[in-house]
């Protein structure tokens, strides 16, 4: 899908973080549902052809979210999600990291803070994403990881999921 959509992927090498500005054909309590409900998570957050699945979820301040990417091959890639601070409709921050199954966190790979702020751009809504590394090598790996084409082709998914939401 080609559409004149706002997107934006910075890296501050300085400052350690990732900035993603993406706009969204849909207002924005319906794409903060999108990122806030795991029957709605599981359904784009993930780059195709991954899928997703939720193992656990609490979308509340100390809350979690253990999930994983799945390739079509049955590998999992598991991640876990922190909740720390949300305002609804508005913001939420987040400590992320890579984990196992059992939602042990992998001291080995970057775990960082996520700052997810959503704003109107006239009907549409706009995401800002800031993920702050604890190092500029932290930051590397995660780019070397293939994290903004990574970025880009999940919220593609999240455009087509969007789609048909709205109908």
């Amino acid at each position: 899908m080609k559409n004149n959509l706002y997107f934006d992927f910075t890296a501050d090498k300085v400052k350690n973080t990732l900035t993603i500005k993406r706009e969204f054909l849909a207002g924005r309590p319906l794409v903060w549902d999108c990122y806030t409900k795991r029957e709605l998570l599981d359904q784009w957050f993930a780059p195709a052809p991954l899928t997703t699945k939720t193992k656990s979820m609490d979308f509340s301040e100390g809350g979690h979210w253990h999930y994983a990417m799945v390739e079509p091959n049955g590998t999992e890639y598991w991640g876990l999600t922190e909740y720390v601070k949300i305002q609804p409709i508005d913001y939420y921050t987040a400590l992320d990291a890579f984990s196992n199954a059992e939602g042990e966190i992998n001291e080995d790979l970057p775990r960082a803070e996520w700052l997810v702020n959503f704003t109107d751009r006239g009907e549409n809504a706009l995401v800002e994403t800031i993920v702050t590394y604890k190092s500029l090598s932290d930051l590397e790996t995660v780019i070397q990881m293939g994290m903004e084409q990574g970025m880009m082709a999940t919220l593609e998914k999240l455009d087509q999921l969007l789609l048909t939401l709205k109908k």
